[in-house]
């Protein structure tokens, strides 16, 4: 069973309210999970992020571990200003 089929069986088909949860969920976790992982990548801890970012420890560890969603600005400043890099968005229909 691919990763499609399971979420269609268990979570029924795109554009649902069951799938669309599970789907802005998913999304959520990936974006902390990013976060962290490109964070670690420049060897900086949550607090030197967050200063460097403008925020606080508390709010990048939300963002890393699916507790709070991070607005796109906020993401943005700490991308750019906290891990010099550059955020890519994208929409796919």
């Amino acid at each position: 069973m691919t990763l499609e089929e399971f979420k269609e069986k268990h979570y029924d088909k795109r554009g649902t309210k069951e799938r669309g949860e599970l789907e802005g969920g998913y999304e959520n976790f990936k974006i902390g999970s990013l976060l962290q992982e490109a964070r670690l990548e420049k060897g900086l801890t949550q607090e030197e992020l967050a200063k460097k970012a403008g925020t606080t420890k508390s709010y990048i560890s939300k963002i890393e571990n699916n507790i709070k969603e991070a607005r796109i600005s906020t993401l943005q400043k700490i991308v750019e200003f906290g891990l010099d890099g550059h955020l890519d968005l994208s929409i796919r229909l």
